[in-house]
C-alpha cells in the first residue's frame, strides 16, 4: 500500500472512531480515545511537512504536548483567591478552533507582519534601496564586525527602552539584507537579530508597555532598580556580540581560495569558502569584452547560472552549482540597479521612520513627560468654525508613547508611497512588489497564529497555576531558584509578555509577601522572559525569524546553546548578589 493511501485510510479510521467516541457517554476512556486520535491526526499532518525541523512543525509539537498536559494536570485560576477547576481537557475540535480564536484576538500582529513583508516587497522595486545598502556595506567593508556590533546595540536598546520586540520586525528584513550582503550566512543574521532582541528583553528598562502588568502586580515604579537593569542590559549585549563573533570565527573565517574553470560558461570562478560561504567573485568573458560582477550582483539577477562553485572544506573539494548557493538569498537582497540613483530621499524617509518609531514607543507619560499627550490633545481639540477638523481627518490617534504596532501602518503606507513617487516606480510594479513581499511574509505570519493559538490553549485550560502553586509550596517566602523556575515556565507557556506576568504574579504576591524582595522578583521575571525568548518554541520572535530565514530549529539550538547557558549563569549570579545585598 502506498504511503499516501495509508495516510488517507488512517485518517478515515481515526475520524470514524472519533465519531463513535463522541456519541458514547463521556467516560474516561472516551476522552482518552479522543486524545490519542488527536495526536495521531496531528502527527500525520506534521509528517507531510517537508522540513522535519521547520518552525510550524516545532510549534505543533509544543501545541500537542500542552494539549496532553491539559489532560494530566488539573486547572485552577486566581480571582481574589485560588479556585480549583478540576481537569479541563482540550479536545480535537479545539485544535482547529483555537487558531481562529488567536486570529480574532491577535490577528493585528499577523496583519502587521504581512504588511511589513509587502513594504519591503515595494522597497525591492526601488533601486535607491539597493544603492543605500551597497553604500553601507562599502562604508564598513573593512569593519564588518563593527557594523554587526552597532546593529546589535541599536536593536537591543530599541527593545529595552521602547518595548519593540514585535515592532522591531519593521527593520528585520533590512538588517538581514545587510548581513547577507556583507558575506555572512543566515545563521549569523539569526544570531544578531534574535540575540539582540533577547538581550533587550533581558535588560528591559523603560518599556512601560511591557512592564505595566509587572509593576502593578508587584507595586513597583517603572524605574525600580534601574541601574541594575542597565548593567544587565549591557552585559547581555556584550555576551551576544561575543557569541556572534565566536560563531563567525569558527564557521566563516578559515578562508581558502579555490579556482575552477568551467568550459561551458567560459568562466573562471573564484570562491572564498569556509564551513559557510563568505563571498564569491565571478568573472565572465564574452567575445572581447570582460565584465566583472560581485556576488551581490549575481544574487540580484534572479537568473540561474551554469557556473559552478568549488568549496574547500576539511580538505575536500565540494562543487555546488551557483544557482543552488545563490538562489536561496534572492528573497532577502534587492536587485542591483544598472544606474546610479540619488540615495538621500530614501535615507531621509527611512531615517524619519526610525525616529518616528522611537518617539512613538517610548513611554513618555510613564516617565513623567506629558509633552506629546498635550500636543496631541491640542491638535485633536482644535476647531475651525466650531468643527474639529483635525480630529475628523486623523480619526482615532494616540499620543506618542501610547502607540501600538497598528498605529505604524498609516506612516508605513505613506512613506512607501512617497518613495515610489519620488523614484517614479510604476503603480503596477508597486502592486507586484507588495504582493510578492506579502507572500514571503506568509510563513512568519502563519507562525504567529500558531504561537498565539498556544497562548489561547494555556489561557482556556489554566493548568499552569497548579504548577506555580506546587513549586511555591516547596519553599516558604521568597526563593531565588523557585522564582526563576516559575518565571521560565510562565515565559515558555505564555508567548505574550503581559500574559506571562498576568498568569502568575497576582497569585505569586499572595504567597511571597515580603515587599523588599519584589524588585528582585521583577528583575528575575523580565530577565527570564528575555532568556526564554532565545529557545522557546512559543517565542514569536524566535520562531518568526527562523521561519523567515528558513533555518531549522534543531540547527538553531546547536548554535545558541552556549549563549543560553552563559546568560543563565550570569543572570543567576546577579540574582544571588541582589538577594545578599
Amino acid at each position: 500500500m502506498k504511503k499516501n493511501t495509508l495516510k488517507v485510510v488512517l485518517c478515515v479510521c481515526a475520524l470514524l472512531v472519533l465519531i463513535l467516541a463522541i456519541a458514547l457517554p463521556k467516560a474516561t476512556w472516551a476522552y482518552l480515545v479522543e486524545l490519542v486520535l488527536s495526536f495521531a491526526i496531528m502527527g500525520i499532518l506534521m509528517y507531510n511537512t517537508k522540513d522535519k525541523n521547520n518552525a510550524a512543525r516545532v510549534i505543533l509539537i509544543a501545541f500537542i504536548g500542552l494539549m496532553l498536559l491539559s489532560w494530566i494536570i488539573p486547572a485552577a485560576y486566581y480571582s481574589g483567591q485560588y479556585v480549583d477547576q478540576g481537569r479541563t481537557q482540550m479536545g480535537l475540535f479545539d485544535m482547529f478552533n483555537y487558531p481562529l480564536t488567536a486570529i480574532s484576538y491577535f490577528g493585528y500582529i499577523t496583519f502587521f507582519i504581512i504588511l511589513v513583508g509587502g513594504f519591503y516587497g515595494v522597497l525591492h522595486k526601488i533601486p535607491a534601496y539597493r544603492n543605500f545598502l551597497d553604500s553601507i556595506v562599502k562604508l564598513f567593508e573593512n569593519k564588518k564586525k563593527l557594523l554587526l556590533s552597532i546593529i546589535i546595540v541599536v536593536m537591543a536598546l530599541l527593545v529595552s527602552f521602547c518595548g519593540l520586540h514585535i515592532g522591531i520586525a519593521l527593520f528585520i528584513p533590512f538588517v538581514v539584507a545587510l548581513i547577507l550582503m556583507m558575506g555572512y550566512d543566515k545563521m549569523t543574521a539569526a544570531l544578531v537579530t534574535v540575540g539582540s532582541i533577547s538581550a533587550g528583553l533581558i535588560g528591559t528598562t523603560l518599556a512601560n508597555n511591557n512592564l505595566n502588568i509587572l509593576t502593578q502586580a508587584l507595586s513597583l515604579k517603572l524605574n525600580y532598580n534601574i541601574w541594575v537593569r542597565v548593567v544587565i542590559l549591557l552585559a547581555a549585549i556584550v555576551m551576544v556580540i561575543f557569541n556572534v563573533f565566536v560563531y563567525i570565527k569558527r564557521n566563516m573565517n578559515n578562508v581558502k581560495v579555490v579556482k575552477k574553470e568551467v568550459k561551458k560558461a567560459e568562466a573562471v570562478v573564484e570562491v572564498k569558502e569556509s564551513k559557510a560561504k563568505t563571498s564569491t567573485k565571478t568573472k565572465t568573458t564574452a567575445k572581447k569584452n570582460t565584465s566583472k560582477k560581485s556576488t551581490k550582483s549575481t544574487k540580484s539577477s534572479g537568473k540561474k547560472k551554469n557556473n559552478n562553485k568549488a568549496a574547500l572544506k576539511d580538505g575536500k573539494v565540494i562543487v555546488l552549482t551557483e544557482a543552488e548557493t545563490v538562489e536561496s538569498d534572492l528573497d532577502y537582497i534587492p536587485s542591483v540597479s544598472n544606474k546610479k540613483h540619488s540615495v538621500w530621499p530614501f535615507v531621509t524617509l527611512f531615517a524619519l521612520l526610525l525616529v518616528l518609531v522611537v518617539l512613538a514607543f517610548i513611554s513618555w507619560d510613564a516617565n513623567g513627560i506629558k509633552l506629546f499627550t498635550n500636543v496631541t490633545k491640542s491638535v485633536t481639540d482644535f476647531e475651525l468654525f466650531k468643527f474639529p477638523i483635525f480630529a475628523k481627518i486623523l480619526g482615532t490617534v494616540n499620543a506618542f508613547g501610547a502607540w501600538t504596532i497598528t498605529d505604524l501602518l498609516l506612516p508605513l503606507a505613506l512613506i512607501v508611497l512617497l518613495l515610489a513617487y519620488t523614484y517614479k516606480v510604476k503603480f503596477d510594479d508597486v502592486l507586484d512588489g507588495f504582493i510578492g513581499g506579502a507572500k514571503r511574509a506568509l510563513a512568519p505570519a502563519a507562525v504567529s497564529v500558531l504561537v498565539y493559538a498556544i497562548l489561547v490553549l494555556v489561557t482556556y485550560h489554566p493548568f499552569q497555576l497548579v504548577i506555580y502553586n506546587t513549586l511555591l509550596g516547596f519553599t516558604k517566602g521568597f526563593n531565588i531558584l523557585a522564582t526563576t523556575i516559575i518565571a521560565i515556565i510562565a515565559s515558555a507557556l505564555n508567548s505574550d509578555v503581559s500574559y506571562t506576568f498576568q498568569s502568575v504574579l497576582p497569585f505569586y504576591v499572595t504567597k511571597v509577601t515580603n515587599l523588599e524582595n519584589f524588585s528582585i522578583v521583577g528583575i528575575i521575571f523580565t530577565a527570564m522572559y528575555g532568556l526564554t525568548a532565545l529557545v522557546a518554541p512559543t517565542s514569536l520572535v524566535l520562531m518568526g525569524i527562523l521561519s523567515y530565514l528558513k533555518i531549522s530549529y534543531k540547527d538553531w539550538l546547536k548554535t545558541v546553546w552556549k549563549l543560553l547557558l552563559e546568560l543563565f549563569v550570569v543572570l543567576l549570579l546577579v540574582f544571588i548578589i541582589l538577594a545578599l545585598v
